[in-house]
């Protein structure tokens, strides 16, 4: 069992009704959601967002895919970042090579 803790946040008055007495599930696709910033932004992993909710990674993706977050959109994303740079890097090598 996680260790919780409550904390008092500012919202939207109309946003209360929302957040009161959540099922367990509720809770914990919400306090996903407030993680997946931190994922995003690469403060932390999927696995440490995991850990942190005391749940597998994959029951994590599960949560996130059915929000429609898909991982393997985010990898893809990453992917063709990373293409790019190589692509990037290629082309100056070229130019260093042509230049000698």
């Amino acid at each position: 069992m996680v260790k919780m803790e409550s904390i008092t946040i500012q919202v939207p008055v109309e946003m209360r009704k929302y957040l009161e007495e959540l099922s367990p599930e509720s809770e914990l696709r919400r306090n996903a959601l407030l993680l997946y910033p931190y994922i995003l932004n690469q403060s932390i992993s999927h696995g440490r967002a995991a850990e942190i909710l005391g749940i597998g990674k994959s029951e994590l993706l599960d949560i996130y895919d059915k929000l429609g977050y898909s991982y393997l959109d985010l990898i893809q994303d990453e992917l063709e970042e990373d293409l790019e740079t190589f692509r990037q890097i290629k082309e100056k090598c070229k130019k260093t090579i042509e230049n000698l």
